[in-house]
C-alpha cells in the first residue's frame, strides 16, 4: 500500500496488507480495506495496526471483497465478486452467487442484500445517505438503490450502461466511473463525457484528493494519474 502526498511524493505506507483492493477512510482516519488474500475486511490505523473486522459469512469464506462504502452510522456496504486469484488454494467459491453485503458497525457477520447481480464491483453512496450506486461489471450496467435504513435497499433502477470498475461522486452529484478512461454521468444518468487516460490497460479506481479535494486521482494499471478539477469530491 502506497502513499501519494499532495506535493507529488510517492512512499511506501505499508507492506503485507492482505492483498488490499478497495479502500475507504472511516471518520477516525483508519483505512478500511477489502483484503482478499483471505477474503476479509480490515481496519488499518495510521500507525499500521490491523484489526480484522470480518473474516467469513455464516462460517464460509466470501468470494473476495472488492470495494466498499461506509455510511454515516459506520456500517459498511461492500461488493463480493469472484475473481480467481493465483494466490488462493481454492478453485471455486464457497458461497453461492456474487452479492452486495452490509456489515453493521461493531458486528462480525455481514447481511446479504441484493443477490441478483452477476458480478458486482464498484460501489459508492451519496453523501446524504439516500442512494447507493453499484457497478455490475459483467453486464456493463450501473444500478442505483434507495437506502431506506441501515442495510435496507429498495427501488433498484438501472442508472447507466457502462463497463465500470471503481466509482466516485463529486459535489454536484456527478458519478465518475473508472474503466476505459473515466466516464462521467450527471445525477440523472445523462452521460456528460469521457476523460481519456493514457494507460496501456485499464483504469481500476479513482477518488478526489488534494488539500481542496479538487484533484481527481486515477489508478490505471501501471500508472497513477492526477487531474485538477473545477469541482470537488464528496468522499
Amino acid at each position: 500500500m502506497w502513499k501519494y502526498s499532495v506535493d507529488g511524493q510517492l512512499s511506501l505506507f505499508m507492506d503485507k496488507t492482505g492483498r488490499a483492493n478497495g479502500l475507504y477512510f472511516d471518520k477516525k482516519g483508519n483505512i478500511i480495506s477489502c483484503s482478499d488474500e483471505h477474503n476479509e475486511l480490515w481496519s488499518i490505523t495510521p500507525d499500521k495496526k490491523v484489526t480484522v473486522l470480518m473474516s467469513d459469512y455464516a462460517g464460509k469464506k466470501l468470494n473476495g471483497p472488492n470495494d466498499l462504502w461506509i455510511d454515516k452510522r459506520g456500517g459498511i456496504y461492500f461488493t463480493d465478486p469472484y475473481y480467481q486469484r493465483n494466490y488462493w488454494t481454492r478453485k471455486q467459491p464457497d458461497v453461492d452467487k456474487q452479492k452486495i453485503y452490509y456489515l453493521p458497525k461493531g458486528k462480525k457477520q455481514p447481511i446479504a442484500l441484493d443477490t441478483t447481480l452477476q458480478q458486482p464491483n464498484g460501489i459508492v453512496g451519496s453523501p446524504d445517505g439516500k442512494f447507493l450506486y453499484v457497478a455490475d461489471i459483467r453486464v456493463g450496467k450501473i444500478f442505483r438503490y434507495r437506502i431506506r435504513g441501515a442495510g435496507v435497499l429498495t427501488d433498484k433502477q438501472e442508472f447507466a450502461q457502462n463497463t465500470t470498475d471503481g466509482m466516485t461522486l463529486d459535489s454536484e452529484g456527478n458519478l465518475y466511473l473508472a474503466g476505459n478512461g473515466v466516464t462521467v454521468f450527471d445525477r440523472n444518468g445523462k452521460k456528460l463525457g469521457n476523460i481519456p487516460v493514457p494507460s496501456k490497460k485499464w483504469v481500476g479506481n479513482l477518488c478526489f484528493a488534494g488539500k481542496g479535494r479538487d484533484v481527481l486521482v486515477m489508478t490505471a494499471s501501471e500508472s497513477l494519474y492526477t487531474l485538477q478539477m473545477r469541482v470537488k469530491g464528496v468522499e
